[in-house]
């Protein structure tokens, strides 16, 4: 995936807005697998816009936390002059370890993972700012905004909404049908990311099908139905109700091989397309919400041949042009390069570079975000 600097400057003379800055990210040792998702965040423009604009409103003397070592980070790249070059997330890299022992080693991390922990950890950041200005000034008006949101009890509650939260957040109904009194039991769950298993020769669309698909719930793992009293078998299924502005998805490439006694990677072709519908909302969704349209703009991918070494880089779309970030090299990319991460068939095994988590922007949010 290799191209000089000089082709690069090339390709974004007179093509990327001056504003737009494209740096690479110093390695401290096994930390490919946080550089491949601050680059996917990055270049995620409702979320770097949200944290610019939170970290910009941050007093001069504050308590460091993640998030605010995160805003530093892209307040320090998108303000650099130099429109190309490279950037140490030192102190981000320090912040994370201090506060999560699982990244303290210098052993092999998991993308995904880093990602999850960095969103919900962010979100509980500012949901307790939020409630601590509320506390402070119960009229304060530019506290953090609140929506009512039912809880698994069905039973009102009012719960932080925060910027992260509308940009990622979406919702999915945990329906499970009685198969003796087919009474249907309803529970709303949301979410941040989806996890897709992966089978060969599948796409995403497939992939999100099957999420949905019914499982029967039998024998030791019947359901227990309130309307009949008793243990009964039941369908159970997650469809989407409401879906988020990004949507970003993991596709499960580890598994756990019994046999083996361990995890092995999942090369499976998978096609992930340019363009992607969702039209597998619950029925009680509105018709407006029943065909959402994304557009592609990050893949993380995995190089490597397990789950326990490898290596991380990220492709990103920025201003109609693909880019590669591999931690301290930006290179450009081709729409075919992308074409190569889908993953491997049984007839051809050859490449060991696979998409791991897949970031798409709703269309109709995406504004002046050039595709």
């Amino acid at each position: 995936m290799g191209n000089s600097s000089t082709k690069l400057e090339k390709a974004i003379d007179g093509h990327i807005p001056n504003g737009e800055r494209y740096y690479g990210l110093e390695n401290f040792g096994n930390t490919c697998y946080a550089n491949s998702v601050l680059q996917a965040l990055y270049f995620c423009k409702p979320f770097r816009e949200g944290l610019l604009s939170y970290y910009e409103r941050l007093p001069a003397t504050r308590e460091e936390n993640l998030l605010t070592c995160l805003g530093e980070l892209f307040h320090e790249i998108a303000s650099q002059k130099k429109r190309t070059g490279v950037y140490s997330p030192k102190r981000f890299i320090a912040r994370l370890k201090h506060d999560n022992e699982l990244f303290r080693s210098f052993m092999h991390q998991d993308a995904h993972e880093f990602f999850n922990y960095t969103l919900n950890e962010c979100c509980e950041i500012l949901e307790r700012e939020a409630k601590a200005a509320r506390d402070k000034d119960p009229h304060d008006a530019s506290a953090e905004r609140t929506a009512a949101t039912a809880s698994g009890g069905g039973t009102s509650a009012t719960k932080l909404t925060t910027w992260i939260h509308e940009i990622f957040q979406g919702h999915l109904t945990n329906e499970t049908e009685c198969l003796w009194c087919e009474n249907v039991t309803k529970r709303d769950e949301a979410f941040l990311d989806l996890s897709l298993d992966v089978e060969q020769n599948a796409s995403v669309t497939a992939c999100l099908r099957s999420f949905s698909k019914n499982e029967l719930l039998s024998c030791r793992d019947k359901f227990q139905c309130d309307k009949c009293g008793g243990l009964q078998e039941a369908h159970k299924r997650m469809v989407l109700k409401s879906a988020p502005s990004v949507l970003a998805l993991h596709l499960k490439r580890f598994k756990y091989v019994e046999s083996a006694g361990r995890h092995a990677k999942l090369m499976h072709r998978v096609v992930f397309p340019p363009e992607l519908r969702i039209d597998t909302l619950s029925e009680e969704a509105s018709e407006a919400q029943t065909d959402a349209s994304y557009h592609l703009f990050a893949v993380v991918v995995h190089v490597g041949s397990g789950p326990n070494h490898g290596h991380y880089v990220s492709l990103v779309k920025s201003h109609g042009q693909w880019l590669t970030f591999d931690d301290d090299a930006v290179d450009i990319a081709e729409e075919a390069d992308v074409l190569r991460l889908y993953g491997n068939t049984r007839e051809n095994q050859g490449s060991s570079e696979q998409g791991y988590i897949l970031f798409y922007q709703r269309l109709e949010e995406e504004g002046e975000a050039a595709r």
